[in-house]
């Protein structure tokens, strides 16, 4: 649902909400941790500074920091930011009109179930919200194992 860019950017945003408080990282280093290329990173952070969502301080004792509290940062001002999610007519079948309730698509009802959900939960949802617990890498097979409870 997303692009690459967004998921990056947000990526990045996780990563500076969980440095200690008043604390800059370097890009290389964020680019690193949120495994994103250094180079394309440099140009998301721009964004996001831009959007007064990330700070940058050169010299020593440099680098990357948000800009906000991670409370105060909605996904949906992320993804606004590289998609413009509330300015796109949002057809799921992509036909030239507008896809409006007045001249909809076929799967117009259905898909505005969907976006409706999807808009609420970019508005409701910060940074902090989902940078809160860092979750294990899935294991093979993309299932977690049930523990084993016999004694």
């Amino acid at each position: 649902m997303l692009s690459v860019t967004t998921e990056h950017a947000l990526r990045a945003l996780v990563e500076l909400a969980r440095l200690p408080a008043g604390s800059s990282i370097l890009g290389r280093e964020l680019a690193r941790r949120a495994h994103i290329p250094a180079n394309y990173l440099a140009k998301i952070l721009l964004m996001l500074r831009n959007a007064g969502l990330v700070e940058a301080t050169r010299g020593q004792g440099g680098g990357y920091r948000l800009a906000k509290a991670p409370e105060e940062i909605f996904l949906v001002q992320v993804v606004d930011l590289f998609e413009g999610v509330r300015g796109r007519p949002g057809c799921f079948l992509g036909e030239s009109h507008a896809c409006t309730d007045q001249e909809a698509c076929s799967a117009h009802a259905l898909w505005k179930n969907v976006r409706e959900v999807y808009l609420d939960f970019l508005t409701r949802t910060t940074i902090a919200d989902i940078g809160q617990t860092r979750y294990p890498a899935p294991r093979s097979g993309g299932r977690p194992r049930a523990a084993n409870t016999a004694g």
